[in-house]
């Protein structure tokens, strides 16, 4: 049946002197991969690949399904699958050692992936597969995923002339060397900053979780170090902003954070050059393929149409959106003013006056909420959602991983002959400083079957929230849980995929401003009262969050809504329009040049400006160093589809006292997470929902429907 027999199926089955990183056989093995092993496999798998691709078009014969496509995505999978843990451990575990194997290979794979994407005679095949007579036989979802390898050839410059496809490759090699030299440039800048604070009376107002990390942060030094130590990771910069009284330590802790990776701190850490750089080789790209511009090419494989349709919804919301913030900036200023003596807000001064105000108008703080957070307890709450909605159980399992920290789980139904397994997947919660930062769901494995059985889907799931303290379990902010449930959200949509091709199971062939649904969908369950009765009991006292607190803290659901809705929109129009007008034709783009255009867009939609030395660019990895390159929008885009979705279970759940319910969950899952990119994500979206989605429930769940 397939071809692929041939390829070197020894490196399918573990031996025990095998590169660990070529062994499928399970789970990677984490224990045993080293640096060393990355250079051998990923180059022999390449090389596999590359004989394959020449085998296969050089046959005259028609190709088909199984002796064509089937043996191509094989071997490209395998090839994925090992590069796929080096790029995470990469990420988790970003030692001088992995740097180093990583970015020795980079050039490689990027070169590799470039050639077959314009490998003409490969892109041939395709078509002449396309356009046999076995096309109408294959399924639709076959059909469809030859229609997206076709589209991606043509977005790879397999059309253009030889004569340009070197320099086309080229620039997809220097673009993956410069997005990773940018996210390493944002570590190491993050990591190289530190506040060290000598006298007590400087912890003023920070918390006592806090302040006990910063103390074993300054143990943790060589030959330890008195006082405490706060850095520019998450758990630690975020207390320090919202609750530090010294307000020159917040403005010295902002002013280092917002100029990270910029040339006001170490100029070899300037992430200002390769912006330019990207921005130019993005431009150049889409003129070699005919589009205007960059924002043309991002939205081909995406929901909207072109960028113009995308600007016009984001200024519309921006026009809904902006009255709200405005009333939230006065709100705090003149709290500031008449409560705290600030007459001038500075940027520094947001998230402390903002707690403050918080705590005066609902009678409630973040830290007090996060005492009833503890880890243990939120986890047994997300898996209960999980298990409500999808049926479902999560237990934990046991695999390698690259951190002692790193916990492993399975996921299983309940089958005709017993539990069945469904998926596995990593949990990686806290912060290190070799770990990069935000928080993150990719792929191990995807659900596909192949030569030698079926595979089931296998995720990462990592975040970067505080870690224990002081003998107790970590604490998470309500944030904290909002965004583990998001990033679950992603893994649920990984790994309850029930398409076995591997080109669209799970998150693949899924539009990029569809992918965040599932994602968003999750977090409006944190804001329920029967879930979060589930999920909390103080860390001290064990006590649930009393009914009291849950309610000021609907009360305060939408503090401040309209202002990080445009910070949101500030964000999307910035990338949009940075990847839609501005010309790059002449060579790199000056940093003054994108400077003055979010200047530009800030005085459009922004009601808070930061100070002119804020370098925020330079650590826009989003854009720069991850996916979402003319696509930031996708998370405004995909919040409406998902605050749309989640009310259809507000519908179901009405006067039951749940919105757990299983009948809507089913059907949630079977037209949408079960689905993947099978098919058109606003097909899948009707299909739930029974019409075309509608920004009402976003607004409303938002808080900004204005007053009658």
């Amino acid at each position: 049946m397939h071809d692929s027999t041939s390829i070197s199926t020894s490196i399918s089955i573990s031996t025990p002197n095998a590169n660990p990183l070529l062994d499928f056989a399970g789970m990677p093995r984490f224990a045993d991969i080293r640096p060393e092993h990355v250079e051998p496999a990923i180059r022999g798998l390449i090389d596999e690949n590359r004989a394959l691709i020449e085998r296969l078009t050089a046959d005259p014969a028609t190709p088909s399904w199984d002796g064509f496509v089937a043996p191509m995505e094989e071997a490209g999978e395998r090839l994925g699958r090992a590069w796929g843990v080096v790029g995470h451990l990469h990420s988790v575990f970003d030692v001088p050692e992995w740097r180093e194997a990583y970015n020795a290979m980079l050039p490689e794979i990027s070169r590799f992936y470039a050639e077959v994407g314009q490998d003409l005679a490969l892109f041939e095949k395709y078509k002449a597969l396309h356009d046999s007579a076995e096309f109408a036989t294959l399924s639709p979802v076959r059909q469809r995923i030859l229609e997206h390898a076709l589209r991606d050839f043509r977005l790879s410059g397999a059309e253009l002339p030889d004569a340009q496809k070197p320099r086309f490759q080229e620039i997809q090699e220097e673009q993956s060397q410069l997005a990773a030299k940018f996210s390493e440039n944002l570590l190491d800048a993050t990591n190289a900053h530190a506040e060290w604070i000598t006298d007590e009376s400087g912890l003023s107002g920070i918390p006592d979780d806090a302040r006990q990390a910063a103390r074993a942060a300054a143990e943790a030094e060589a030959e330890g170090k008195e006082g405490w130590k706060f850095t520019l990771q998450m758990p630690s910069y975020l207390p320090v902003m919202q609750y530090a009284d010294d307000r020159e330590l917040r403005a010295r802790m902002y002013r280092a954070y917002a100029t990270r990776a910029s040339e006001l701190g170490n100029p070899e850490l300037d992430n200002g050059p390769l912006i330019g750089r990207i921005l130019a080789l993005r431009d150049e790209e889409a003129r070699m393929l005919g589009y205007r511009n960059f924002a043309e090419v991002s939205l081909v494989p995406k929901m909207a149409d072109t960028p113009e349709q995308v600007l016009g919804f984001l200024r519309d919301l921006a026009a809904k959106a902006k009255p709200f913030a405005e009333k939230d900036l006065e709100e705090l200023k003149a709290f500031a003013k008449a409560e705290l003596g600030l007459d001038t807000l500075e940027p520094w001064d947001v998230a402390y006056a903002s707690e403050k105000l918080r705590e005066k108008r609902y009678a409630y703080s973040d830290q007090e909420v996060k005492q009833y957070f503890p880890e243990p307890k939120v986890l047994d709450g997300l898996f209960g959602v999980i298990r409500a909605l999808y049926r479902v159980d999560i237990l934990p399992d046991e695999a390698p991983s690259w951190d002692p920290d790193v916990r492993f789980f399975r996921i299983e139904k309940e089958g005709a002959n017993g539990p069945e397994l469904v998926g596995h997947f990593y949990l990686d919660l806290h912060a290190r400083s070799t770990k990069r930062g935000g928080a993150w769901m990719d792929s191990a494995r995807s659900r596909h079957r192949n030569t030698w059985g079926s595979d089931t889907p296998v995720a990462y799931l990592v975040c970067n929230f505080p870690g224990p303290v002081g003998g107790k379990p970590a604490t998470f902010t309500h944030d904290d849980v909002l965004t583990l449930f998001h990033e679950c959200g992603h893994g649920l949509h990984h790994l309850l995929t029930q398409v076995d091709e591997l080109a669209v199971s799970g998150i693949h062939g899924v539009e990029w401003d569809a992918v965040e649904l599932p994602s968003q969908f999750m977090e409006n369950f944190c804001w329920e009262w029967d879930v979060l009765q589930g999920m909390t009991a103080h860390v001290d006292t064990g006590e649930p969050l009393p009914r009291a607190l849950y309610d000021k803290m609907i009360a305060a659901k939408n503090f401040q809504s309209g202002m990080q809705t445009v910070r949101q929109l500030e964000f999307s129009m910035f990338d949009l329009r940075l990847h839609g007008e501005v010309e790059a034709s002449a060579g790199p783009v000056a940093i003054e040049r994108v400077m003055a255009l979010l200047d530009e867009v800030r005085r459009e939609v922004a009601v808070m400006i930061p100070p002119a030395w804020h370098r925020f660019p330079h650590s826009f990895s989003h854009i720069f160093a991850g996916g979402y390159a003319a696509g930031y929008y996708s998370y405004k885009w995909a919040e409406v589809l998902s605050a749309d979705a989640f009310a259809a279970f507000e519908e179901a759940g009405a006067g039951k006292g749940s919105l757990l319910d299983p009948e809507t969950g089913e059907r949630f899952w079977r037209e949408i997470l079960a689905v993947g990119g099978s098919r058109p994500a606003l097909e899948s979206f009707k299909a739930f929902r029974g019409r075309e989605p509608r920004v009402d429930a976003l607004l409303r769940h938002s808080g900004m429907v204005a007053q009658a």
